[in-house]
């Protein structure tokens, strides 16, 4: 409905429309609403505004058809919108499995659900579409299936009032977290990438490391790092700074997968990265009942070692292949920083608030409206009526492109914990692992990567926590640690072969192969892989504990980390050979996952840093010099 002229009148009605969204929101923000009133209302913009951008095609239908669908499913949406405002009352008061449930309440139950499952496809994919479908046979028809998944089943009663007439389904919890969480901070983010945020930290990163060894790969890791904690969206973030980045790693020697991969791995990572994360570590809060600035604390540490371990890999690599850095004159062709230096401030102003213990929320919006004020501290920053427009615009749209598929999981976890699929899955996990604590871990690990090929990292991460958190809870594992470890594992499966969505787009803005590219991202994110093994078992490493024991466990983790990214960038002074950088790695691997301080750490890191030390010293005695070889494939 929106193609052609930037002002047609489709586009006009999305912008008017996106702009009552956000009042809306500010309005909630000061002034909370009921559930069952809010969220619905919530979902019904996120809906409209979904179709509105996102219109139906249809190869084999005309135009006109395809645009009576989009009339027709708006009409629906707002259809169910006005169902939840006129049986507000009747809706809040009800009491569960005892009032009626009456053929208006089937109807719009089932238009909902039917709108999200569309709404979702045009978002996400067919993937999402076909799991949540699944979920929704299994209600109906449990009762066929043979073990331990055989339940009997729900009426359409029934699972029309769970899934959509409580606050248990679709505007349960994931709708809940978008509503109070997620709104805000992709407010903020698409304000601050309008006003030159996203372009500022680019050039910050260039400015900071283009010159060194690999240049061009850490200021793609640094930029995207920092533009990926503000986005959240891997994706998101390999189309807004890969653009920049991979052209420019492929101008100094990096061939096109290579650099692809590297800015694939690289954006996925800025979910890990505090203070905002992914959507997915706002859901963790709401499941969790924590703060979200407890979340953002807890995901620091790992999120650092993740990124150095990646520096050190491209550095090491870079020394191995001869790939050169930036020139001083090609440094200097980007654009003076003192100038812009003050659009850091909206970011630290966040950060600031959300450490001065404000909601997230409102340090969200207060971040947001700082974005408005600080461009016009120096003349060469300000925005117009343009940079303006494009933050009302983007910011709802990128809000209904997650509010609708996460609602649509709220059916995938209303089914879950109904039928009690997830403790019995919990107890298949437990069962099939033999109650062993690391063949439990290594199946959840592979069950996310897995279904997360495919899925947006919110999505898999939610169902990731309804069916393997319970399992790894009662091995005794800590609750903020299994949920870290399945939201982990969902955030790397975005690079993980077959289906890697971070690594497809990174290979298309790149105009490389997508099979290489992947393998490529896939193979820098080893460096990562095993670190939620780490704080499984140490969770000082997630900020729990005293300073003595976060620091120990920190530099513990940093330490290991960086043995096994030696390893994978093999190059010690002079190219490692497989017979040194095995056991380097096995060392770091070790070193990763024993527990901080255990003789069996000490043994692993003393012996890895010792061979590290040995070949350095051995190498500058020969006057070993880099070998200048082909870029690496």
């Amino acid at each position: 409905m929106l193609a052609g002229s930037r002002n047609t009148p489709a586009r006009l009605l999305a912008f008017g429309i996106g702009v009552a969204f956000i009042a809306f929101q500010i309005w909630l923000l000061f002034s909370p609403q009921q559930p069952l009133l809010a969220r619905p209302i919530h979902l019904c913009f996120a809906l409209v505004l979904l179709f509105l951008y996102k219109p139906f095609r249809a190869a084999a239908l005309p135009a006109w058809a395809c645009r009576a669908v989009d009339v027709v499913a708006i009409g629906a949406a707002l259809a169910v919108g006005t169902y939840y405002l006129a049986g507000f009352e009747r809706l809040t008061t009800r009491m569960e499995n005892v009032s009626p449930i009456f053929p208006v309440d089937i109807a719009m139950g089932a238009t909902l659900v039917l709108l999200l499952l569309e709404g979702s496809r045009r978002a996400v994919g067919w993937i999402l579409v076909w799991v949540v479908l699944a979920f929704i046979a299994y209600a109906f028809w449990g009762d066929v299936l043979p073990g331990w998944l055989n339940f009997r089943g729900f009426g359409v009663e029934a699972a029309t009032e769970i899934t959509t007439m409580t606050t248990a389904g679709v505007l349960g919890i994931t709708t809940s977290t978008s509503i109070s969480f997620v709104f805000y901070f992709v407010l903020f983010g698409a304000f601050y990438a309008a006003v030159g945020g996203g372009q500022l930290f680019i050039d910050l990163a260039i400015r900071a490391a283009g010159r060194a060894t690999g240049g061009t790969a850490k200021a793609a890791i640094i930029g995207s790092s920092l533009m990926g904690s503000i986005s959240g969206s891997a994706v998101a973030n390999v189309v807004s700074t890969g653009v920049f980045t991979i052209p420019l790693m492929k101008r100094t020697g990096l061939s096109a997968h290579r650099a692809a991969g590297i800015e694939a791995i690289a954006s996925t990572g800025g979910q890990l990265m505090p203070p905002i994360m992914g959507v997915a570590a706002f859901i963790m809060a709401e499941l969790l009942g924590m703060p979200y600035a407890q979340i953002a604390l807890a995901g620091l540490i790992p999120a650092v070692a993740f990124y150095l371990a990646l520096l050190l890999v491209v550095d090491l690599g870079a020394r191995r292949d001869g790939i050169r850095a930036l020139t001083a004159a090609e440094v200097a062709d980007t654009e003076r920083l003192g100038p812009r230096i003050h659009l850091i401030l909206p970011p630290l102003l966040l950060i600031g608030l959300l450490v001065g213990g404000y909601s997230a929320s409102y340090a969200a919006v207060l971040a947001t409206v700082s974005c408005l004020v600080v461009p016009f501290l120096r003349r060469s920053t300000r925005i117009g009526w343009s940079e303006i427009a494009d933050g009302f615009r983007e910011a709802p749209r990128q809000a209904a492109e997650v509010a609708v598929p996460i609602a649509a999981i709220g059916i995938i976890i209303a089914v879950a914990v109904q039928s009690n699929l997830a403790l019995k899955f919990a107890g298949s996990l437990l069962s099939l692992s033999e109650g062993s604590v690391y063949a439990s871990l290594a199946l959840a690990m592979v069950g996310c990567i897995v279904m997360g090929m495919g899925l947006p990292t919110v999505a898999a991460y939610i169902i990731g926590a309804v069916l393997f958190v319970p399992a790894l809870e009662d091995l005794g594992i800590q609750p903020l640690a299994a949920h870290f470890f399945i939201f982990y594992y969902c955030v790397l499966s975005m690079v993980t072969p077959p289906v890697a969505l971070a690594s497809f787009a990174a290979a298309a803005v790149g105009d490389a192969s997508a099979v290489r590219t992947s393998i490529s991202a896939f193979g820098l994110s080893l460096v990562a892989f095993f670190v939620p093994f780490g704080f499984v078992f140490d969770m000082g490493v997630l900020a729990q504990g005293s300073a003595v024991e976060i620091g120990v466990s920190a530099l513990s983790l940093l330490v290991s980390t960086a043995l096994w990214a030696v390893a994978f960038g093999g190059w010690c002074g002079r190219p490692l050979s497989w017979g040194a950088r095995v056991p380097i790695g096995m060392a770091g691997l070790v070193g990763v996952i024993a527990p901080s301080g255990t003789p069996l750490w000490l043994a692993a890191v003393a012996a890895g840093w010792l061979l590290v030390g040995g070949i350095a010293l051995f190498s500058r005695r020969a006057g070993a010099r880099p070998v200048f070889v082909k870029p690496a494939e």
